[in-house]
């Protein structure tokens, strides 16, 4: 009989202790899923001052009967990445979405984001908005960076420039390796050397870019049959 109340008494206790585990257990407070306490990086990104750069960039849509115009973008280069395209892609997301330009790779190889910045025709992946020589902060006109599409092209909307004249010229010439027995197209491989490939680097990669190409002015027909009388 005494065993029998011992198990009893014992089977209440641990019953007990259970309940009450529980109950503490459900009183206290959900742990978070992350720290709470802000890490030293963001407390000294917090503390810094501004560094307002301010964005002037051109802007015309052809859906709307309006001239073109500059708009304004202010910009904290504390947030923002090193390159230009980091503050158009900054703008457009979190300031304005219609603001429309191209962009590919971010590598200088495609050169989809070729734009006029403070006066120069070059990849906006690879312009620093702080510049470091000395004609560009002149250029720059202090926190004012003016961002225009290429020039002499037509504007498509915003900073994209209509690429159609380019590419028909560029097919024009053929510039590219063309085989001399007749081969056609697509009916065998064309072999080549890296000697042969080696003749062709930094031939193509400048014009492709499209940089160089709105600013070059050509010398027509004229200027060449006169430039030379020599018999």
């Amino acid at each position: 009989m005494l065993g029998f109340n011992s198990l009893t008494a014992a089977v209440a206790r641990s019953t007990i202790g259970a309940v009450s585990n529980a109950s503490s257990s459900a009183s206290l407070p959900e742990q978070p899923a992350y720290c709470s306490v802000p890490s030293p990086q963001l407390q000294n990104h917090s503390s810094q001052e501004e560094r307002i750069k301010y964005f002037k960039i051109y802007r015309w849509d052809p859906d709307h009967r309006q001239k073109p115009y500059l708009s304004t973008y202010p910009v904290d280069l504390n947030d923002c990445g090193p390159m230009v395209l980091d503050a158009l892609i900054k703008i457009k997301s979190e300031q304005d979405p219609t603001l429309t330009f191209r962009r590919s790779c971010r590598e200088g190889i495609c050169g989809s984001c070729a734009m006029n910045i403070n006066g120069r025709n070059t990849l906006a992946c690879l312009c620093y908005i702080d510049a470091k020589e000395e004609d560009e902060k002149k250029a720059a006109g202090g926190d004012v960076m003016k961002i225009y599409p290429l020039p002499h092209m037509y504007v498509i909307k915003d900073l994209v420039p209509d690429m159609g004249n380019f590419y028909e010229q560029y097919r024009s010439i053929e510039p590219w390796l063309q085989t001399k027995d007749g081969k056609s197209e697509g009916q065998a491989e064309f072999l080549q050397t890296r000697e042969d490939r080696a003749k062709l680097d930094g031939m193509y990669e400048c014009i492709l870019v499209r940089v160089v190409v709105p600013p070059v002015h050509p010398i027509g027909g004229m200027p060449i049959s006169t430039s030379d009388r020599r018999c």
